[in-house]
């Protein structure tokens, strides 16, 4: 059916995307560049599906989230610091979102049991807080948050370092943000998703480091994860097409030994690095533009 849109569409109709606009002054172009695309198949090349599509008013509340998160994110950084326990950041984060009208999207996601994720050292991600677990000199600190607000998503991470720690985790805390930064650089509308991945496992690789592939970003706007799956390995012109008004993730997970990981049995949720080595991760959220990108969270 999706193929078909553009036949079926009147130009006098109202557009697809809810803009409220006329099909032929909002996403006619957009179609007709789509329909004369060639997608190599071999390539795993795909167009994207129309409702992970955004228009102006979707990316406008999921900057507006943004803004909270990231306030949220700045919080964590006056607060990191030696003797602290984690659920007291989990719980300033929560107040924080929720005094400017946000929703912590955490909280009971599929049972997680907190607001926000708080991953130290070989923790990859999904770190549960808690009042027993101390943050200590020289610890590697991620903390991940998403802000729901009326109704839109926007998801971030940043590392964090506990007083001074090794040169050796310094510098994978900065090669993994250099890997999300390339990641980002890489996006660009009417190219392909796998030039994402192809542009963080680089840089990983040669920096010595290896690339988390369990896990990986998603598309993000109206729900916590969205189309599509965003790896951070991968070739580059493969994969889905970029196109503008897609709002994805990137957060590479990088590591210091090997790329292979577990998941607590305990608690079903605190993924770590299966050789017990230091992991690392920054993730923003990103809009695909007319020209290259915004980051909408940080």
């Amino acid at each position: 059916m999706d193929k078909g849109v553009i036949h079926h569409m009147m130009r006098n109709d109202l557009c697809w995307c809810g803009s409220g606009k006329k099909y032929k002054k909002c996403h006619e172009d957009f179609d007709e560049r789509i329909a004369e695309m060639k997608f190599d198949i071999f390539r795993g090349q795909v167009r994207p599906p129309k409702k992970i599509i955004n228009n102006e008013k979707d990316i406008a509340g999921v900057r507006a989230a943004g803004v909270i998160n990231d306030g949220a994110l700045d919080l964590m950084t006056e607060m990191v610091r030696p003797g602290i326990d984690t659920a007291t950041l989990d719980q300033a984060a929560a107040d924080y979102i929720r005094e400017r009208g946000g929703i912590p999207a955490c909280l009971n996601y599929e049972g997680y049991p907190k607001n926000v994720c708080i991953s130290i050292n070989e923790v990859v991600c999904h770190g549960i807080p808690s009042k027993k677990t101390i943050l200590k000199e020289g610890d590697i600190v991620n903390i991940d948050i998403t802000t729901i607000l009326n109704g839109y998503y926007a998801d971030a991470s940043r590392m964090y370092i506990v007083g001074k720690t090794s040169p050796e985790a310094e510098k994978l805390v900065r090669v993994t943000k250099e890997c999300m930064e390339l990641g980002v650089q890489a996006i660009r509308p009417w190219h392909f998703l796998g030039d994402i991945g192809a542009a963080c496992e680089a840089h990983a690789h040669e920096n010595g480091y290896s690339v988390v592939t369990d896990l990986g970003g998603h598309g993000v706007g109206k729900d916590f994860h969205l189309e599509p799956f965003v790896p951070h390995v991968g070739e580059k012109d493969t994969g889905m097409l970029l196109v503008p008004g897609m709002i994805l993730t990137v957060e590479p997970m990088i590591n210091e030994g090997s790329y292979k990981v577990v998941v607590d049995k305990g608690d079903g949720w605190t993924v770590r690095t299966k050789d017990g080595k230091l992991s690392a991760q920054w993730e923003n959220t990103v809009l695909v533009t007319e020209t290259g990108t915004e980051v909408l969270s940080s």
